[in-house]
């Protein structure tokens, strides 16, 4: 859907569909007001019988009398006046699209922006109506034939801009806004593809394609063979037991002067993860498809630096591979040797994905990075101890920690620092190597970041353990495309 500012007096816009922010408490916005009075009162009358509420998600759609040049007019609650909080809006934004979605029309006018956010500006107010509309909109089509997407689809939203706002700002943030909603449909997508279509090989020839539609992408396919001369023998004991070839694939996006150190995001790619020799529960296992969300993280976010063509230097590294059981696959208290020459025993083969990204983040040291980050559907501790709300954060410099968590703030993506103390590390001892792949029990979200910090010595880095926030299960089964918008924030600050 196209979002562009729209301005002019409210009284005569023509639209098929006007969406006008109600009050719970307080008096009515000046705008809704306006239009109000131009139209008889009807929905001071609809406020008065309580057929609207202002409570913030709710919504009512009237029907406007023949002739009137706006056709039709969704109320939705936005909290009490002056007291709208960014979660009120947010609700207000995606309820306003739910309830719109199915009608036959393909242009609404939104008057959400006109509503006051405690404590946001335009330009977030732009952002989050943006996200949350898609978000609202976006449909897994891929691998259906009996449902077809709806008839009517919305192709367009004005957005009202009144006061002192600038529509020039309001048309920037809205193109802004939407190549980080093309990032997480994207990502959303290739993470709800089944694991027998989105295979290694898949991905990789996805980054193909996206290196040949924007020109300031390049792409690189590392196979197996070539994973072998550089001794990645940690990653490649995990794709033994697949009969489907591993992949590194590393896109690059130079943007900026050639002296600049590049940001270099490392997505964790199982595109299917049984637990291998370990094998996981039945129950729930489908959505280990899910566990390639921190590669399809890294795409969304390529593709966003891409399309806007930002001035920095942004490199993405995905280790791609399937983790299962075979005659050739990992077993438990096998020892593998890593890319850095770290011998590793293997004490439990569902901790896989620090046997890839381990590899994957020696080699991200080739780029010479100003900062690495890594994204990872790492561990059901992190779940256990954050829930599905925050991603799990740790990292090796504080600096950096700090800007990823303001920027999860600023973009409503929000993450939660766990320590990364020496007083963990003596948990991945192990007799017979280096360090062994899992460390105990207890503190698994934290002794998995101490094992890949083992590998991020020579750089600043940070690393996010999505494995509650990635996707949602039950009815809303799906993937989130998240924190493909922390990152955005994150790269776009540094812009």
């Amino acid at each position: 859907m196209e979002f562009v500012s729209k301005s002019g007096h409210i009284d005569k816009l023509s639209t098929p569909c006007l969406i006008l922010p109600v009050f719970s408490k307080g008096k009515q916005s000046d705008v809704t007001n306006a239009f109000d009075k131009a139209h008889n009162k009807q929905i001071a009358a609809v406020l008065k019988q309580g057929d609207a509420t202002g409570k913030a998600g709710n919504t009512l759609l009237l029907q406007m009398p023949a002739g009137s040049k706006t056709k039709r007019v969704l109320l939705v609650g936005v909290g009490e006046q002056g007291k709208t909080t960014d979660v009120d809006f947010n609700k207000a934004s995606s309820a306003s699209i739910n309830a719109l979605k199915r009608l036959p029309i393909k242009s609404i006018c939104s008057a959400l922006l006109t509503v006051d956010v405690t404590n946001k500006n335009d330009e977030w107010k732009v952002r989050q109506l943006v996200l949350k509309s898609r978000e609202a909109l976006y449909q897994y089509t891929e691998t259906l034939t009996t449902s077809a997407p709806d008839a009517h689809a919305l192709e367009k939203c004005q957005l009202l801009v009144t006061g002192d706002s600038s529509a020039v700002a309001i048309d920037k943030a809205a193109t802004i806004a939407t190549s980080i909603a093309n990032g997480v449909d994207i990502a959303k997508k290739l993470a709800d593809l089944p694991g027998n279509i989105c295979t290694p090989t898949y991905l990789a020839n996805a980054a193909k394609t996206l290196g040949k539609e924007h020109k300031s992408l390049k792409v690189t396919v590392l196979d197996e063979a070539k994973m072998e001369k550089l001794g990645m023998g940690s990653l490649l004991s995990v794709s033994r037991g697949s009969r489907e070839p591993a992949k590194l694939i590393t896109m690059e996006h130079k943007g900026g002067p050639a002296s600049q150190k590049p940001i270099v995001i490392v997505g964790k790619g199982l595109t299917f993860d049984a637990g291998g020799i370990s094998i996981k529960p039945s129950s729930g296992m489908d959505e280990m498809k899910y566990d390639m969300c921190g590669g399809a993280s890294v795409f969304g976010v390529m593709q966003m630096c891409a399309e806007l063509n930002l001035p920095i230097n942004v490199v993405g590294v995905v280790p791609s591979s399937e983790n299962l059981p075979d005659g050739d696959a990992n077993k438990p208290g096998d020892i593998v040797t890593s890319m850095k020459g770290l011998t590793i025993e293997i004490l439990n083969t569902d901790a896989e994905g620090r046997l890839i990204l381990c590899d994957a983040l020696t080699y991200s040291a080739k780029f010479k990075p100003d900062v690495v980050i890594d994204i990872a559907t790492l561990t059901g501790a992190c779940v256990v101890a954050l829930g599905k709300h925050a991603t799990g954060l740790l990292g090796n410099n504080d600096e950096l920690a700090n800007e990823l968590l303001g920027a999860g703030i600023k973009a409503g993506d929000k993450a939660w620092q766990l320590p990364l103390w020496d007083e963990y590390r003596p948990q991945l001892k192990s007799n017979f190597a280096d360090l062994a792949n899992i460390g105990g029990p207890t503190g698994g979200t934290i002794t998995a970041a101490c094992f890949l910090s083992r590998f991020t010595e020579d750089y600043k880095w940070a690393h996010l353990d999505i494995a509650g926030t990635a996707w949602k299960s039950g009815a809303d089964k799906g993937a989130t495309g998240r924190p493909v918008h922390m990152l955005s924030q994150f790269i776009l600050d540094r812009c």
